[in-house]
């Protein structure tokens, strides 16, 4: 199985965190005191489990085992969690044509559901923006808060922002215990098993894209979504931070993101960047397109543009 390993050994971070998670493993004073907690074993299992990259596919089919069981029983249905890899010569791309977003957000919602965010709090990973059109891009002046009922506004125009699953993501090189990484298909993913919580890639990302659970997160069991993947839709616990995977679950298996798929003017495209019949490829040879602060140098995969 291909868990994009190949680029990533390298990474003094996350070699060093394994070292300390194995030096836990072997350590009886560490069990006894995740015994004393309360902890089941399968807690105790998931907790020094080594981070998703290191797994070898024994390892991998237990840990998907035991998200299963657990999943399946705390909601009361049965849910699958799956670790389909990336697939060769595939780098997904996102275009967004800002002449057609009505500013429905019916691209939040959907992702909402799709991807089992909380919902109270309310954990959105796509924001929608309004702003004047005699002003032009704004975010100092941008409205989130609009109400919809009201789109589209007369001397508005709308423009949503999430991931922008970059090139170079800061969110990956800040990370100190090697928690995210980046695919090979293109794709920024975290390990919830691994996250520590502290933070530091929200403040290294510049789009506000990173989501912090600071409680344990609302999912009612019958808008719970059962096919999951284990680097993007699962469930998250308290205390980890989250974030758009491209609907990875999804896309892995040759469907659109939901936000895609739910947008009712088309202004959302998508695709591989490197086939050159793909709808993405088309939008870049076709249309003038924008990143997002590219003056950081991230290289966003996710591109603006104005089809009119």
């Amino acid at each position: 199985m291909n868990t994009g390993t190949e680029n990533l050994n390298s990474s003094p971070n996350a070699s060093e965190e394994v070292d300390r998670r194995d030096f836990m493993a072997a350590s009886m004073g560490v069990l006894a005191a995740l015994s004393l907690t309360g902890c089941t074993k399968d807690e105790v299992e998931a907790f020094l489990q080594k981070n998703f990259r290191e797994l070898d596919p024994e390892e991998v089919k237990s840990a998907l085992a035991r998200l299963e069981a657990d999943y399946s029983e705390r909601f009361g249905k049965k849910v699958t969690v799956e670790a389909t890899p990336s697939r060769e010569r595939v780098l997904f791309g996102y275009g967004l044509d800002l002449s057609r977003c009505v500013g429905c957000r019916r691209c939040v919602y959907a992702c909402v559901k799709e991807n089992n965010q909380s919902r109270d709090p309310q954990v959105h990973w796509i924001r929608v923006l309004q702003m004047d059109k005699e002003e032009g891009i704004s975010f100092e002046k941008a409205e989130q808060y609009y109400d919809p009922a009201t789109v589209p506004a007369e001397g508005k125009f709308y423009m949503p922002v999430q991931c922008q699953q970059c090139r170079e993501p800061a969110c990956v090189k800040t990370c100190p215990v090697g928690a995210t990484w980046q695919e090979p298909d293109g794709i920024v993913v975290v390990d919830y098993n691994w996250c520590i919580g502290c933070r530091c890639c929200m403040a290294a990302c510049p789009y506000g894209a990173r989501h912090f659970n600071w409680s344990d997160p609302n999912l009612p069991a019958e808008e719970m979504n059962p096919d999951t993947h284990y680097l993007g839709n699962r469930p998250r616990p308290k205390g980890v931070v989250e974030k758009c995977t491209f609907c990875i679950q999804r896309v892995r298996k040759g469907r659109y993101p939901a936000c895609v798929e739910i947008c009712p003017v088309g202004a959302r495209k998508f695709g591989n960047l490197l086939d050159e019949k793909s709808e993405i490829r088309a939008v870049m040879r076709e249309k003038r397109v924008f990143v997002l602060k590219g003056e950081l140098n991230t290289q966003p995969k996710f591109y603006y543009f104005y089809g009119l």
